[in-house]
């Protein structure tokens, strides 16, 4: 049950990001606001596109390989979750927001923020409520440890 919840919460939320983004990209479409004027924008949008990229392949790999049994707080604490609990909401940001300043679309860019706050406020709390009951003090060991 726990595992199907973990991933219906997950779902929903990935599911927003795409909702804001394609909503993002509609607004640009029809006002084109330019935010970006020097030619190194498109080189950092590049670089995060890169960074996001591997982070999500990173997180999802690695929570392909997290142990069942003897589950201690170094259990979550593998690969990019040693860095933040989060790491592929994270990588969907930066990759829509790298895609926002390729494409100088600050739809996009405000859509990926406001996609963050929701899955912040929203998704990642009720995930990890659902990741708190399933694997108990381990989990809530490793969540004083590691930040969002």
């Amino acid at each position: 049950m726990h595992k199907t919840r973990i991933h219906r919460i997950l779902a929903h939320s990935y599911a927003v990001y795409f909702v804001l983004f394609l909503i993002g990209v509609t607004l640009d479409f029809i006002f084109k606001i330019e935010i970006f004027t020097s030619p190194i924008a498109v080189s950092v949008g590049v670089a995060l596109l890169i960074f996001a990229s591997f982070l999500i392949l990173w997180a999802q790999k690695t929570s392909r390989n997290l142990k069942k049994e003897n589950i201690t707080k170094e259990t979550f604490c593998q690969g990019p979750y040693c860095y933040t609990r989060s790491p592929t909401h994270w990588g969907l940001f930066f990759l829509m927001l790298g895609f926002g300043i390729i494409a100088d679309a600050f739809f996009v860019i405000l859509s990926t923020l406001i996609s963050m706050i929701i899955a912040k406020f929203v998704f990642i709390e009720k995930q990890e409520e659902a990741l708190g009951e399933k694997y108990g003090t381990p989990y809530l060991e490793y969540k004083k440890l590691i930040k969002l």
